[in-house]
């Protein structure tokens, strides 16, 4: 069994601070993080050019490179620009599913359509990301028009923090929507980061496989 190889993580950005705190908990000292701003997510189009550029530029410096998006709107591009790379990511279309789980999150699609979801680290950027994203601290009438179809706000929470829960209730109460919150901890992010810490050199070679 050869040593761990030094693995790079390529993550979106609303996902850095929950790999970096796995990352230190399980000692994975052999993987390292390097994000794109979140903010991408508002260009979604962007995203498959950004990932490449920023897997080529830091290739160099390691054995593996892995990507922690989902497809994230990019309409199957993200996975061809990966197939080019020869690099995985995590299965899911988005971040809610492979958080929660992606039949617990079509359940809860099935349970309301009109669902709206934050991670925890939506709600921390609620302010910044929705509402001046949207421009909604300018035009505020236009709340309808993004939200009107939302019945529920479901905060998918990571952490069991009560000042994050008062904060995810506020977005709802500020949306016009109900609230739920489902404690779905760390989810497939955890397992995916968990199978690659633990490949060792000669076993992931051939990285040419990309997970949709």
């Amino acid at each position: 069994m050869g040593p761990l190889p030094r693995t790079l993580v390529v993550a979106c950005g609303a996902l850095g601070r929950e790999i970096t705190a796995l990352i230190r908990l399980y000692g994975w000292n052999h993987m390292s993080v390097s994000c794109l701003p979140a903010k991408l997510h508002n260009h979604p189009q962007r995203i498959p050019g950004a990932l490449r550029d920023k897997i080529r530029a830091e290739r160099g410096g390691y054995d593996r490179v892995v990507v922690a998006y989902g497809d994230c709107g990019t309409g199957g591009q993200l996975d061809a620009v990966l197939a080019e790379e020869g690099v995985e990511r995590i299965p899911g279309p988005h971040c809610y599913a492979f958080y929660a789980g992606e039949d617990a999150f079509e359940a809860l699609m099935d349970e309301e359509v009109g669902s709206f979801f934050l991670t925890d680290y939506l709600v921390r950027h609620f302010d910044r990301l929705i509402v001046r994203g949207l421009g909604l601290d300018r035009y505020p009438q236009l709340l309808p028009d993004y939200f009107g179809h939302y019945q529920r706000l479901v905060h998918l929470a990571q952490v069991g923090d009560p000042a994050l829960d008062k904060a995810a209730k506020e977005a709802a109460m500020r949306l016009g929507l109900t609230y739920e919150r489902r404690l779905v901890g760390f989810g497939g992010l955890e397992s995916f980061l968990r199978r690659n810490a633990e490949v060792h050199s000669g076993d992931g070679a051939d990285q040419r496989r990309v997970l949709a």
